[in-house]
Parts: C-alpha cells; sequence; structure tokens
C-alpha cells in the first residue's frame, strides 16, 4: 500500500488525500446533525420529564435512521401555487454554505503527514463570515417562493436578524485578530498554546483568548449570542415562532426538502461551535496532557481530532439546553439587543484593544 502511494506524483497524492479528509470531514458532520437531534430530543425530555425517541434501537440509537428513511420516501408535495424554481433552490442554499465551511475549520493538528485541514488559507476568518452571510438567501427564498403570508414574514424577519447579528459577529473577532496579527485560523490556535504566564504554577489554566484579557472575553460573548442569533436558535427564533408565524419560512415544505433546512440548521450550529472552539478554546489543544503541539504520530493525532469535537460537542449542548430553559425574545427586543447592545461593544472592544496593543508595543 505504501509503495502503491510513493508511485504516485505530488498531485495525485494531494489530490487522493484531499478527497479522502472531504468525504471523511462530510461524513463526521453529517452523523453528527443526525444525531445531535437525538440528543436535542432526549434532553428535551429530560428538562420536559419525559422519556423521548427509546425505541428504536437500543437506547433509541436508530432512531436518526429511521427519521432519515422517513424524510426520504414519505410524500413530497409541491403546493400549486409557490414560485417553483426558487421553491426548489432554497433548502439546498440553506444547507450548502454550513458544509463549504468546513473546508477551513482545523480539526486537528496531524494526522501522519497530513494536516486535518482542507484548505489551510491565509484569510480563513474572512471566507467564514463571506460564506455563511450567503445562507441567509435561503430562508429569503423560502419565505419569497411560498408566495404565502406566514412564510414571507418568516424570511423577512430572518434576513433583518441575520443581518443586524452578522455585524456584530464579525466585528466581535477582530480583537483576536489584532493579537495574532494573522488571519489564519491555524495561526489562532498555534497563539493558544501553552498555560497563561500570568497565573500561580499550581492554577495551570490554558493559554486560550477566552482567558487572556477581558478583550478577548467580552469578544467570546458577543460572539456566542450572535451565534444564536445567526442559528435561528432561541430564544432568537423569531423567523420560525410558531405561535406567531406557525413555522416561518418553511411552512409550505415536506419530504426532504423540509428536513434539508433543518439539517442547515444543525449544521450552522456545528460550524458556529467549532468556529468558537477554534477560535477562542484553542481548537484542538489540550495543555494539560501535553497535546497543545502539532502531533507527530498517528495516536497524537486522533486524540486532537477528538479533542476538537468534544469541545463542539459541549457547545452543541449549550445550544440545546438554551432552546428548552429560555424565552423567545419579541421582535423589537431582538433588534434593539443587536443594534443598540452588542454592536456597540463589539466596536468598543476594537478600540479598547487597539489602544492596548498600542501601549502595549516598545516605543
Amino acid at each position: 500500500m505504501i509503495a502503491w502511494l510513493d508511485n504516485l506524483s505530488e498531485t495525485q497524492q494531494l489530490l487522493l488525500f484531499t478527497g479522502v479528509k472531504v468525504v471523511g470531514a462530510f461524513s463526521v458532520m453529517m452523523t453528527m446533525v443526525a444525531y445531535i437531534v437525538l440528543v436535542e430530543r432526549r434532553v428535551c425530555a429530560f428538562i420536559q420529564g419525559r422519556i423521548g425517541p427509546n425505541r428504536v434501537g437500543p437506547l433509541g440509537l436508530l432512531q436518526p435512521a429511521a427519521d432519515a428513511v422517513k424524510a426520504f420516501f414519505k410524500e413530497e408535495v409541491t403546493p400549486g401555487h409557490v414560485r417553483k424554481i426558487y421553491y426548489l433552490l432554497a433548502p439546498a442554499i440553506c444547507l450548502i454554505p454550513a458544509i463549504l465551511n468546513l473546508a477551513v475549520i482545523p480539526f486537528g493538528s496531524n494526522l501522519g503527514k497530513q494536516a486535518m485541514v482542507l484548505a489551510d488559507l491565509n484569510v480563513g476568518i474572512l471566507y467564514t463570515f463571506g460564506i455563511v452571510s450567503l445562507g441567509v438567501y435561503g430562508i429569503v427564498l423560502a419565505g419569497y417562493a411560498a408566495n404565502s403570508k406566514y412564510p414571507f414574514l418568516g424570511g423577512i424577519r430572518s434576513s433583518a436578524q441575520m443581518i443586524s447579528y452578522e455585524i456584530a459577529m464579525g466585528m466581535s473577532v477582530i480583537p483576536i485578530f489584532l493579537f495574532v496579527g494573522d488571519l489564519n485560523l491555524g495561526s489562532v490556535i498555534q497563539a493558544q498554546t501553552g498555560t497563561l504566564g500570568w497565573v500561580p504554577a499550581w492554577l495551570p489554566l490554558p493559554n486560550w483568548f477566552v482567558l487572556q484579557s477581558p478583550m478577548t472575553f467580552v469578544a467570546f460573548c458577543v460572539f456566542l449570542v450572535a451565534s444564536f442569533a445567526e442559528t435561528n436558535r432561541t430564544p432568537f427564533d423569531l423567523p420560525e415562532a410558531e405561535q406567531e408565524l406557525a413555522g416561518g419560512y418553511n411552512i409550505e415544505y415536506s419530504s426532504i426538502k423540509f428536513a434539508m433546512f433543518f439539517m442547515g440548521e444543525y449544521a450552522s450550529m456545528i460550524l458556529v461551535s467549532a468556529m468558537m472552539v477554534t477560535v477562542f478554546f484553542g481548537g484542538w489543544t489540550l495543555p494539560w496532557f501535553g497535546l497543545d503541539q502539532p502531533a507527530s504520530d498517528l495516536v497524537h493525532g486522533a486524540l486532537h481530532i477528538g479533542i476538537f469535537l468534544a469541545k463542539v460537542f459541549m457547545f452543541l449542548l449549550l445550544f440545546i439546553w438554551i432552546r428548552w430553559m429560555w424565552p423567545r425574545f419579541r421582535y423589537d427586543q431582538l433588534m434593539k439587543l443587536g443594534w443598540q447592545g452588542f454592536l456597540p461593544l463589539a466596536l468598543v472592544n476594537i478600540l479598547v484593544t487597539a489602544v492596548w496593543l498600542w501601549w502595549q508595543t516598545p516605543k
């Protein structure tokens, strides 16, 4: 096997290993999408004093497979009054951006000789925000294509909400890149290796940006709240508000198209969780066990991937817990919080960070 690989040219090896990483990353993401739905249903049941899915397979572990079979084979109804081209495009546009953003996420250090990132771009964060901004088009198209008042209102709400909080989200990460001096996400992780130098030796806190300074902690808080708004999750789920809009932009959809909207939502949750882990929580690093340097063997490489996925899973649990414990904001409260709260806070945080770094620069 090794001899066969050695006979390939560098270009052929690059294409082969990139293809393997693409298939692996996509498979892991789709598996996480399927099972995070099961986790959410079980957590919801626990909070509400119910049992939740527990019939299909041991502990209900085959419930996602049953849901997938139902989504694929359920009768698909296309209402006669919809705008058909946009109606067909909208679910795919909601799902594709989250998948495309997998390309720049460093989900590990190295596995053998292969870096665990699909595209190590020097402008990784700009690529991420550029692709994320496309997701709103799917929801707006779904609302417009339905040719009905409730989906249309949901689409308009979503566009206003996502534009509002996307600005704050983009501003929130600027202090991090002022500290790092690089837009490459791998460089951001490398800047978080080791432990904090200003704490006692008996308290080896990791050098993650969420702990490094008040400015980076504020940046994390703004990014976290904006993530809930960007993914239309409670308490920012106004585009879907069942009590007001009967489900919002996806009312007229059924079968696999209806499922694709929720696949896109959960894929977006995984993406923003991965971004928070990468930018604020050290990515695949864990300094207490000497796991904060790039791996030189398969075992350490696999451990780095496991650490990254475990951190992502913790944020997914936070998304789920918030949904079933917090009430929904009113729409005026949501917009006021975005424009009069988090956007000014993010701008002030950038200014304070810039002044601090100027003050610390040797004159």
